[in-house]
């Protein structure tokens, strides 16, 4: 919080950018952001306002939870505030426990036995959704739902578990992490080049390609640090706090 702090004093406007829904990052939302992007893009809010709004059709909702549940693949969907997650999901990963390759599994783990609010698929009630993420034991399960999907949804795929399990997250084609900084600018009229983003997994790839400075967590994904301008260390060691010192965006610190 001192770093969000620090940074505001010095003129800068602080955002938060994750795949999450609004109601799974409200544990983070008293740090005092000007803004919140949600849903990997698809939700924009800036000053309390909604800036951009972009749910899945119904019928996009309906086929993609079908080719999913089809194939065996867990499936964890998010609503603007509220989460579902399928039934034996939370097993899944308790029998996985041991697997430490997969840093989203890792970071699933940890919030389904967190106090969030996240509820078993039988309580879904056909809300708008934004987003999907996903669990498989395998790439061969992905096979039909990536086909039936992949013209109007991206497949943000995470490295593959050394257990072989792979996970990733299902994402609109009209919006992304990137897109999301190019619409927030715009609306603030910023330049694109005064952005800076940090990110560890891989749907934060168009992120940090984005901004004109791109930092990774030491934590983060291989893959993402490849194309990373800057590393920075992991959020356990004061990470993004340190991350603002390097790039300078702390002002005079206090």
């Amino acid at each position: 919080m001192k770093g969000i702090r620090q940074a505001q004093k010095a003129g800068h406007k602080v955002v938060l950018c994750s795949g999450r829904n609004y109601g799974m990052l409200s544990p983070l939302l008293p740090y005092g952001f000007d803004g919140v992007v949600s849903c990997a893009g698809g939700c924009i809010e800036y000053g309390g306002k909604m800036i951009y709004d972009c749910p899945m059709t119904p019928a996009q909702q309906a086929k993609a939870l079908d080719v999913f549940q089809r194939n065996g693949v867990y499936r964890t969907i998010g609503s603007r505030y509220r989460t579902y997650t399928d039934e034996g999901f939370k097993e899944f990963l308790a029998e996985n426990a041991g697997s430490k390759a997969n840093s989203e599994l890792l970071r699933w783990r940890v919030q389904i036995e967190s106090e969030l609010d996240i509820r078993p698929m039988a309580e879904y009630d056909g809300e708008p959704i934004y987003g999907l993420t996903f669990m498989s034991r395998g790439r061969e399960r992905l096979r039909e739902p990536i086909e039936a999907l992949q013209d109007e949804f991206n497949f943000c795929i995470q490295d593959t578990d050394a257990c072989g399990i792979v996970n990733g997250e299902l994402i609109n084609r009209s919006y992304h992490k990137g897109l999301a900084v190019e619409r927030l600018c715009e609306y603030l009229n910023i330049p694109l080049e005064d952005a800076v983003a940090f990110g560890d997994s891989m749907n934060d790839l168009e992120l940090l390609q984005t901004a004109a400075a791109g930092v990774c967590m030491e934590s983060g994904s291989p893959q993402l640090k490849e194309i990373a301008d800057f590393i920075c260390p992991p959020v356990t060691e004061d990470g993004l706090y340190r991350g603002f010192q390097m790039l300078g965006l702390l002002g005079q610190e206090e």
